[in-house]
């Protein structure tokens, strides 16, 4: 058997209802061959054992709790050296081709782990997850949205973002305290023109990080000039095309 780690912010899925929903929304944007899946938190193997049924999946799984994978390896013996022990956030990329990235994530690091997809996006072909809805709908959000920030432009500057579903609080053992939704990112055809990748970040977030001051004030030090009426809008009412143009215009 294995106990529940606080300290690692584990609350396992016990609806199979909702696993099986999880794993069929992977599956149908699946390519046909030549599957490369990352798990991250398998914990107690709630999305595990079905995922390991892909036929034709090179599978591995990446799990900081050493006890987890004692026992995931006990109960499902075909998952023997296909376990990495350690953080998702400390790790390299784990295939060398494109692949695939699905978790029921762990909240206490779940804003991290989604910069670890933007630090993936050359190879990450998508990610279908569990997050705290908070942070879920935080990332799905749309521009004039109070909840639309530095996560929200990021992802989405890369990503199409599906806000799949919610699930209930019961739906885990222990029940968490927030509610939980699942999304889906897959890569944009079609990102933003900016000038290069450090000046679009170093807007995006200098912007937001004073987001009740106007444009103008907050990121004044990155420009020469700041006449375009684009700089009397506050962040959150600024599209990503207008991030990705304002970059051309930086020091």
């Amino acid at each position: 058997m294995y106990t529940l780690k606080k300290s690692l912010g584990q609350h396992f899925l016990r609806d199979e209802n909702i696993s099986r929903k999880i794993v069929a929304s992977l599956r149908e944007i699946l390519p046909a061959e030549g599957v490369r899946l990352l798990e991250v938190g398998p914990g107690a193997g709630a999305l595990t054992k079905y995922l390991i049924e892909i036929e034709g999946i090179d599978f591995k799984a990446v799990e900081l709790d050493e006890e987890k994978i004692v026992y995931l390896q006990k109960t499902w013996p075909g998952l023997a050296g296909k376990i990495l022990h350690k953080s998702v956030l400390d790790m390299d990329r784990p295939f060398e081709g494109p692949f695939t990235v699905i978790g029921n994530f762990p909240y206490n690091i779940s804003t991290q782990i989604l910069f670890k997809m933007l630090e993936w996006k050359d190879q990450l072909l998508s990610m279908t997850g569990m997050f705290q809805k908070e942070v879920a709908q935080r990332v799905a959000a749309h521009p004039g949205n109070k909840i639309y920030g530095v996560i929200s432009v990021l992802i989405q500057a890369f990503f199409r973002v599906e806000y799949l579903f919610e699930v209930h609080e019961q739906c885990f053992q222990p029940p968490p305290k927030v509610k939980s939704a699942v999304i889906r990112l897959l890569p944009r055809s079609d990102p933003p023109p900016f000038r290069d990748e450090k000046s679009f970040f170093l807007l995006v977030k200098t912007a937001f990080n004073q987001r009740r001051k106007t444009l103008r004030n907050a990121v004044k030090p990155l420009f020469e000039q700041t006449e375009d009426p684009v700089f009397d809008k506050r962040a959150e009412q600024l599209s990503i095309e207008d991030f990705a143009r304002l970059t051309w215009k930086m020091r």
